[in-house]
């Protein structure tokens, strides 16, 4: 699973990806209007397409009130937040509509990748963060037994909720849903661009997602590389109406020797690092959000399996030695 208090994606996207500009100039009857700056403590831009130049600003004034609005509901980093609420008491009356949904949604990835997607995983994750934060800490991690605590206050089968409350029911849990929140706050940018007539957008919220094509004609494209600082990209993808999330481990290590990555399975707390990136191509990006941190977790032969039966989606990753794999269409 994720980084919960820091960015968990290390996806660069490219200006200039294989010597391809990833916005060609607009026709003249277009504006092309870009917006740069944060969504729930991740680098996040939004390039419009638009006839109307100040209906582009309007409406990217209204995606920066509607981010900031999802940020009080999902973000660790507000102690104001739904979330953060939730964490510090264990249980939330009237819970927002959205973080109802957003849950629904853990659930279904939940079930699918039998406990490889769990959004309690916040208790391992502080385990790591608190061990390598202390003085003298042991180079090799945790304790097994502290490990196994950790993991036993993990299960996103003791949340309880519904659109009346939501609760804990196992003592010293907590949720972080840094592992699909960015993508849910992409699709619901998507969603009101969309209403507003917009046929010609990339939209990332911390994950991204093209609407229709670029103003030519041709499609987005977004090159990858497990570092932001990357100077060029291990590959390039082509995407129209559709959305892109990568997870790497480079995002962020526990420890300076950098042997305990922030992409943790919740079924026995370790840290996996089998993939210097793996990204997920699908239809919305909260799909595409989940399923990079549930593939992260996989073997490549469990991967391509679990792909059977869904052409739309695709897996471009990189393993540990290097070599370049594509699964999917």
């Amino acid at each position: 699973m994720a980084s919960v208090v820091t960015r968990r994606r290390a996806i660069a996207i490219f200006a200039a990806a294989a010597g391809l500009p990833l916005i060609r100039p607009a026709r003249a009857a277009t504006h092309a209007v870009t917006w740069k700056g944060q969504a729930l403590g991740a680098p996040a831009t939004l390039t419009l397409h638009c006839e109307d130049r100040d209906k582009a600003r309007l409406l990217i004034d209204r995606v920066v009130t509607e981010v900031s609005r999802l940020e009080e509901v999902f973000s660790l980093y507000r102690s104001t937040s739904a979330i953060s609420e939730l964490n510090r008491v264990g249980g939330l009356a009237a819970p927002p509509g959205d973080l109802v949904a957003l849950l629904e949604a853990c659930r279904h990835h939940w079930r699918r990748s039998g406990g490889a997607f769990d959004p309690t995983i916040q208790p391992l994750w502080a385990l790591y963060r608190d061990h390598f934060s202390a003085p003298g800490a042991d180079p090799d991690g945790p304790p097994p037994e502290q490990i196994a605590q950790a993991v036993g206050r993990v299960g996103f089968d003791a949340v309880r909720f519904n659109r009346g409350r939501i609760v804990f029911t196992r003592p010293g849990m907590a949720l972080t849903l840094n592992g699909i929140a960015q993508g849910y706050v992409t699709d619901r940018v998507v969603s009101m661009l969309r209403d507003a007539g917009i046929t010609s957008s990339m939209v990332d919220m911390g994950e991204g997602r093209a609407i229709g094509r670029r103003a030519d004609g041709t499609p987005w494209r977004i090159g990858l590389a497990d570092l932001q600082d990357a100077e060029r990209p291990d590959s390039v993808l082509a995407l129209i109406d559709r959305a892109v999330a990568t997870s790497s481990p480079a995002g962020f290590h526990f420890d300076t020797a950098r042997r305990f990555s922030h992409i943790l399975d919740p079924r026995n707390g370790h840290a996996s690092a089998s993939y210097r990136r793996l990204t997920v191509v699908a239809p919305d990006a909260t799909t595409a959000d989940a399923l990079s941190t549930v593939f992260s977790l996989e073997d490549p032969e469990s991967i391509r399996s679990s792909l059977d039966g869904k052409p739309d989606i695709m897996v471009d990753l990189v393993l540990a030695s290097g070599e370049h794999r594509r699964y999917g269409s």
